[in-house]
């Protein structure tokens, strides 16, 4: 799966690139560097084995294992201290990366009821584009009678590019579905 893709990018995403933004040297083609799947999950503080659960959850769809992420800061409001575990996240490159950027763009997200695409607004200003998952539901590892709750994550894309039209083309030509 992922050696498809490494094909495809080599052949046709390299030459669509090269053609529209006047690239003269390969090097100079943006590339995906790195995928970060994170999973904010605030009712860890009170709880402990909804953290195991969230991070059981992502190593499911990433097949990778997480990171628990921890608080940088003490926030009375929120009863949150510094260094307690709030969070998990898994960051994806090479084959792994590119399997996971197939299914989700071929099998998860065409999964999601009521579809358009996603937000072609969603980018940084340096090529890295954002996107927000609702319900982890719509990945097919997961088991919808196994959850014990329903949980959004963040699906963040870092590539090589310098601007947001660079990004969007890129992602685009590995298949993005953006919304028209």
């Amino acid at each position: 799966m992922a050696s498809r893709l490494k094909e495809i990018y080599k052949n046709e995403i390299c030459k669509a690139m090269m053609e529209k933004f006047g690239y003269t040297n390969p090097m100079q083609i943006p590339r995906i560097e790195k995928v970060v799947v994170n999973m904010g999950v605030g009712e860890a503080k009170d709880n402990a084995k909804v953290l195991e659960s969230a991070m059981a959850e992502i190593e499911l769809i990433t097949g990778q294992k997480p990171v628990a992420t921890r608080a940088k800061k003490s926030v009375a409001n929120f009863k949150i201290r510094e260094g307690m575990p709030i969070g998990a996240k898994v960051t994806l490159r090479g084959d792994k990366m590119l399997y996971f950027v197939d299914k989700l763009v071929n099998i998860t997200l065409p999964r999601v009821r009521d579809f358009r695409g996603v937000s072609k607004n969603s980018f940084d200003g340096r090529g890295n584009y954002a996107l927000g998952i609702k319900e982890q539901l719509i990945f097919p590892e997961i088991d919808y009678d196994k959850v014990d709750a329903v949980r959004g994550m963040d699906i963040v894309f870092v590539t090589t590019a310098k601007t947001d039209e660079e990004a969007r083309e890129l992602l685009r030509l590995y298949g993005m579905p953006f919304m028209k």
